[in-house]
């Protein structure tokens, strides 16, 4: 199953941030640029992505980022302004506890490294959630970066990391999104020997 962990906003958080891509999403042009947006449901933080992961390998791995999450205290977070990668990807950028943020990620990272998953080459981490895809290469997103400057959402606190399974499109359905399935959730700052996991849920 292919798996990442992440930090998924509330809903009143992504509901401000949902105001201002609509805005971008009627600009004039938008359909010229070949954007494929993301779907407010899907919008999260990925901490650590680790593709595809064999099943037998998943208990363990829970443990470890149960472990991650209780070794690290909730912090504020906020999402502010934007950035893109290259002509490729636009998203939006997080301020406020960014550190523990990134000091969440390593152990998510580390999390699955000692659990034996194997993932892509660890890089520095940058906080970003997608808001859309480029499907052409000369998409200019510049305008949409300078747009998302001035927008700065609610601060709230971050209590739990995730672990999310992907569900890639198999319809072949043009623009079609993947589908997200929240397996775990963790408290952090959670007290030892909790349970391993909480409540499932999804996220289309």
């Amino acid at each position: 199953m292919r798996l990442f962990a992440a930090v998924l906003p509330p809903e009143d958080v992504t509901a401000e941030l949902g105001v201002a891509v609509d805005g971008l999403r009627r600009s004039p042009g938008a359909a010229e640029h070949g954007l494929r947006w993301t779907t407010r449901p899907s919008w999260h933080f990925t901490l650590a992505f680790y593709g595809e992961v064999d099943e037998v390998l998943v208990p363990e791995l829970s443990v470890r980022l149960e472990r991650s999450a209780r070794r690290t205290d909730p912090f504020p977070l906020s999402l502010r302004g934007g950035g893109r990668f290259g002509d490729r990807a636009l998203w939006a950028g997080a301020a406020g506890d960014v550190r523990t943020l990134r000091l969440l990620a390593d152990r998510a990272v580390a999390a699955g490294r000692r659990a034996g998953v194997t993932h892509e080459e660890h890089r520095a981490y940058r906080p970003h959630l997608t808001l859309a895809r480029s499907n052409r290469e000369s998409a200019d997103l510049a305008p949409y970066v300078s747009a998302l400057d001035g927008f700065e959402g609610r601060v709230w606190t971050v209590g739990e990391l995730c672990l999310v399974r992907s569900r890639l499109p198999v319809s072949g359905v043009a623009g079609e999104q993947p589908r997200y399935e929240v397996l775990a959730r963790w408290p952090l700052g959670g007290p030892p020997g909790g349970p391993p996991g909480g409540p499932r849920g999804g996220v289309a």
